[in-house]
């Protein structure tokens, strides 16, 4: 009898390491981003071991599903098993309280590679993919695995009427798990004011380690994300009595700050300011304190005052610049002049000493101000920008040590003296954006069509840069006009990386924060009031700054125009039929007619994605990038220049 080839032998042994793993595989913890078609999204692996299996879901309600009736009709669930593991004697129609947690029992069962319950739904008017994943089932499902779903899944549009199957995320036992006596895998919603992954499976009576170890988590990486599901392992069903005593715990109620008076700056000496800084970083810490909770309050309270300010040029009530390192004590002296030794061994970042900075700043005299702490220098002939620096200066190094883009300011070196750090960065000889682009601006400067798209198309590469090709990807998080500046070629760079963060987890992850960092005006609304942290905040602040550049005024002018959502203010043109008088009205005067009409609407309409407040509907940087590098082709083919 003939041997088998070596390609049978290699077949048998890959199906038996397959199904090795597959018994033993638990399953991985996913998070949720429309878009986005990770295999983790679209549900949980079949391990291999069963195919069907009794489970279930935690759902909180809420309007109108806030009766037994009417979830289980949600859920396709029935509703005399609902009522009778939730332990409760109320009529099947009786409204529950908001945000009361139910025990769903469903089937679970295999559907190609993943485990998955179906229900159905009915598209109503307002619904989207985000919607329906995240607001009407609670995470119990995702955008990519409802798309999945549909016969063409490349079509992104859904319309009333619709029916839609809904997979919910549910999963069975591996082997393993069920020799250790788990019987169920209870998938359970994550919230933005949950507990941690060991106070709920504590109070589900679960093994923590187990649970842990279900979602391919660890004590090292047990951090959990809002709209996500979590698999909690139970040797018995879960019973309305637990969930009476798992608490629910509030978001921190916003609380109103105020900020410190605004003085004009006066030359740099190493005497007096020492003093001076020392008061505004203990004004810092108590601000900060009060001001990571207050993004919401301050958004909608405090009253916006459209003028211009000739007189000061440091307008401070403008932020709300809550770092996360203002909460901490100014880092002691030694520890900086430890991390200055380290910052050394950096190839590309020169250490500078005090009396370099004075040089190049002839002593930092009132000639080289340029506004606040920021200097202008000349150090070897080079025009440099020298920036005294406040608050723990790590993660800005950290951060632009790691780029290198054109679209991205440059850090040359850093100097520590006396306990202050300075940077020096490249110069950029035509300042920020925002003195150029405003309407009235004092100096009568402003840019032609051709140029503003070119800063957007170069505000746009430096993101996506830092989300697509940075490791870890990373967000800015204070995109505004005052962030970017312009060369002597009025080139974009992105500056200010004090607020910058990485995204850790899998590509496109939502994370959340409890401190609402950044600048009025130019904040997502899922981040004002969730704290949902993704790439989707700085397409977001781009579509203001995109918006300003097409109209001439300021956010906060902007604002005053609208009733709910910055996007109001689009209306008019998007629906005016001819558009051409509408256009003009809402276009920037001082272009006049000086650009092109049909470019126009096309820059009106990206404004109006990246505006969108469902964050799931805006697009990712790399797509706007492509629409304005075409932009800027077509510019040249109609012989309108843009440098």
């Amino acid at each position: 009898m003939a041997s088998p080839s070596f390609i049978h032998v290699y077949a048998f042994l890959f199906w038996s390491l397959y199904l090795f793993r597959s018994i033993k595989a638990q399953q991985p913890y996913a998070g949720n981003i429309c878009h986005r078609n990770e295999s983790s999204a679209l549900g949980y692996y079949c391990n291999g071991v069963k195919t069907s299996c009794q489970t279930f879901l935690i759902y909180r309600t809420q309007p109108p599903y806030n009766t037994f009736s009417s979830i289980a009709s949600l859920f396709s669930a029935n509703v005399s098993h609902i009522s009778a593991i939730n332990n409760k004697t109320i009529a099947e129609n009786m409204a529950l309280a908001t945000n009361t947690k139910v025990i769903i029992p469903v089937t679970c069962s295999c559907a190609g590679k993943f485990y998955q319950a179906n229900t159905t739904h009915v598209v109503v008017s307002g619904d989207n993919y985000y919607k329906l994943a995240n607001k009407t089932f609670e995470g119990l499902t995702t955008c990519s695995s409802i798309r999945a779903q549909k016969l063409s899944p490349n079509i992104v549009d859904i319309f009333p009427d619709e029916k839609l199957t809904i997979p919910l995320r549910c999963a069975c036992p591996t082997k393993t798990q069920l020799n250790l006596g788990i019987k169920y895998l209870m998938s359970f919603v994550i919230q933005p004011s949950n507990p941690s992954i060991g106070m709920i499976a504590t109070y589900f009576g679960a093994d923590v380690g187990q649970t842990l170890e279900a979602n391919e988590k660890s004590e090292n990486d047990s951090i959990i994300q809002p709209f996500t599901t979590l698999l909690v392992p139970l040797q018995n069903p879960p019973n309305g009595s637990q969930l009476e005593y798992l608490p629910y715990v509030p978001p921190p109620t916003p609380s109103p700050i105020s900020f410190p008076p605004i003085t004009t700056p006066s030359p740099l000496s190493r005497g007096n300011l020492n003093k001076k800084w020392v008061y505004f970083g203990l004004g810092a810490v108590a601000g900060g304190i009060f001001i990571s909770v207050a993004g919401l309050f301050l958004f909608f309270v405090l009253p916006w005052v459209c003028i211009r300010k000739k007189t000061n040029p440091i307008v401070s009530s403008e932020n709300f610049e809550a770092q996360e390192s203002a909460l901490l004590k100014q880092t002691p002296e030694k520890e900086s002049l430890d991390f200055l030794k380290n910052i050394s061994t950096i190839a590309s970042l020169k250490i500078y000493s005090f009396k370099d900075l004075q040089a190049a700043t002839m002593n930092f005299s009132s000639d080289r101000w340029i506004k606040g702490s920021v200097y202008k220098g000349n150090i070897d002939g080079d025009e440099v920008i020298i920036k005294k620096m406040d608050g723990d200066v790590s993660k800005e190094i950290s951060v632009l040590n790691k780029i290198n883009h054109f679209n991205l300011i440059k850090l040359l070196g850093v100097c520590f003296d006396d306990g202050v750090w300075y940077f020096v960065y490249e110069y950029a000889d035509n300042g920020p954006l925002r003195d150029w682009i405003y309407l009235n601006n004092p100096d009568g400067k402003t840019l032609s069509w051709g140029q503003r798209m070119m800063v957007a198309c170069d505000v746009a590469t430096g993101l996506n840069y830092l989300h697509s090709y940075t490791n870890p990807p990373h967000i800015h998080q204070d995109i505004r006009t005052n962030n970017v500046l312009l060369n002597k070629e009025f080139r974009a760079k992105i500056a200010k990386f004090g607020l910058s963060r990485p995204l850790r987890g899998n590509d496109g992850q939502f994370t959340i924060t409890k401190h609402i960092v950044g600048t009025k005006g130019y904040l997502a609304p899922e981040y004002l009031e969730n704290g949902i942290v993704s790439p989707m905040l700085d397409v977001y602040a781009f579509g203001v700054v995109l918006l300003e550049m097409l109209t001439g005024k300021e956010v906060a002018c902007l604002y005053e125009g609208v009733k709910l959502h910055l996007s109001e203010i689009l209306i008019p043109v998007l629906s005016d039929k001819n558009g051409i008088s509408s256009l003009k009205e809402f276009m920037d005067s001082s272009l006049g007619e000086d650009y092109p009409t049909d470019i126009a609407y096309t820059m009106i309409m990206l404004v109006d994605r990246c505006l969108k407040k469902d964050p799931g509907n805006r697009p990712f940087m790399d797509e706007i990038v492509k629409i304005l590098s075409k932009t800027l082709d077509n510019l040249t083919n109609l012989g309108i220049q843009y440098f």
